[in-house]
């Protein structure tokens, strides 16, 4: 009976031990210019209401009009499969193909625009709040890529205040988030173990804040005034430019040249480690498509090779340079890497990528580790403007899956003491 108890123990381990955490699916060097997007289009992030409508739009630049399908799937709090049934999150069926596609108009780059709006007559709709994936197949079933979104509920009501660093070590380079929730008509059960929150700066899931508990419980309100455990790096201001006329350079572009393809030369960045901190104003990591001269620039707008160089000494082999930004989802991947030139003494790379606005930083990723220093190159301080956004999620004695209950948002232009 023992050997029968401990059989059926390692038995359970092992089945808890596959609970996989699912991370996002960068595409192929052929897809670009994902836009993921919700109902008011304000976002790379999509967090959204539920009932709220979702769009997804991606170039592929193969030109051959394949076809791509999208599956959905619901995940707990801590991005591992929930136990819920599709029937039970999903009101329709997925695994359908995408058919709103346009073919690119007056362009050097061929590229074909599939568009994706959730609910749809197949998909009609979100029946629970939570985290989601949607994944993008080909035609022979493979991964394309895939993006989380979250839907929540708006029950709770989640006040979000930027502060500077309580710790005086830090007070000229961190941002503090402190946050406020209250639960309304709503009664929170054990608060320490059933409510989570997810801090997030600039839409960047990357450098995310998880798992924090709320530090006092007064009435119905939940108070979160940490010292240490909700810092963020202050960082700097994004570097930008603009082609939106894609033929002439303005005050990002130094020249331009016209191969099988336009190539923008970017003027060649410093880093700002080491400088006083000077107010750019950004989009905070964001992009957006546009192109003069046209009346549909998801079509119209062609693509060009951006050339970035940064002015800095070779780093040691086991670090590279990265240029970072949501124009690729904050990924890091060979496409972004930087190479040293050591007869101009800069780091450069082309990256190709459609006419707009961008914003975009460089990075410092430790190649044994893959740890990002986001102010190793830019610098951090407590000046810069950043977007916060808080999500709280709640699980109830005894429920099945995680809900978010609320969302809150701040922007450190206000940021006090």
């Amino acid at each position: 009976m023992f050997k029968t108890f401990t059989t059926l123990l390692v038995i359970a381990c092992s089945c808890g031990g596959y609970a996989q955490v699912e991370q996002e699916v960068n595409p192929p060097g052929y897809i670009k210019s994902i836009s993921f997007q919700g109902q008011t289009r304000e976002s790379q992030l999509p967090i959204l209401q539920l009932g709220q409508q979702l769009n997804l739009e991606f170039d592929a630049l193969n030109g051959d009009e394949d076809d791509y399908y999208y599956k959905i799937e619901h995940f707990d709090y801590d991005w591992t499969r929930s136990q819920l049934m599709q029937t039970e999150y999903l009101n329709g069926i997925d695994n359908q193909r995408i058919r709103d596609y346009e073919n690119s108009f007056n362009t050097y780059q061929i590229y074909s625009h599939y568009k994706l709006r959730l609910p749809n007559e197949q998909t009609r709709g979100l029946k629970v709040s939570g985290n989601y994936m949607i994944k993008i197949y080909n035609d022979f079933d493979q991964l394309i890529f895939s993006r989380k979104f979250m839907v929540q509920e708006n029950l709770a009501s989640v006040g979000v205040s930027i502060k500077r660093s309580r710790d005086v070590r830090k007070v000229e380079t961190m941002q503090s988030v402190d946050i406020v929730i209250n639960s309304g008509n709503m009664q929170f059960n054990n608060p320490a173990q059933t409510v989570k929150t997810v801090i997030i700066q600039n839409n960047n899931l990357n450098t995310a804040i998880r798992d924090v508990p709320p530090q006092y419980t007064i009435g119905n309100e939940l108070i979160y005034k940490y010292t240490h455990e909700t810092l963020f790096e202050g960082g700097n201001e994004y570097f930008y430019f603009e082609n939106k006329d894609i033929r002439g350079a303005n005050s990002a572009i130094q020249f331009i040249e016209l191969h099988e393809l336009y190539s923008n030369y970017l003027f060649t960045n410093v880093p700002r480690f080491n400088q006083p901190y000077t107010y750019n104003p950004d989009i905070n990591g964001n992009y957006l498509v546009t192109a003069i001269d046209t009346e549909k620039p998801y079509i119209e707008a062609d693509y060009a090779w951006m050339h970035f160089s940064l002015l800095m000494k070779e780093l040691p082999a086991n670090q590279s340079v990265h240029v970072y930004g949501n124009f690729n989802n904050y990924a890091i991947s060979k496409f972004t890497k930087m190479t040293f030139n050591p007869n101009q003494g800069i780091y450069q790379v082309p990256i190709i990528l459609k006419q707009g606005f961008y914003n975009f930083k460089y990075v410092i990723v430790d190649n044994r580790t893959g740890a990002i220093s986001e102010s190793a190159i830019g610098g951090s301080y407590w000046q810069t403007e950043n977007d916060y956004k808080v999500l709280v999620y709640y699980r109830d004695l005894g429920a099945r899956y995680d809900r978010i209950i609320g969302i809150g948002e701040g922007n450190s232009v206000n940021i006090s003491n």
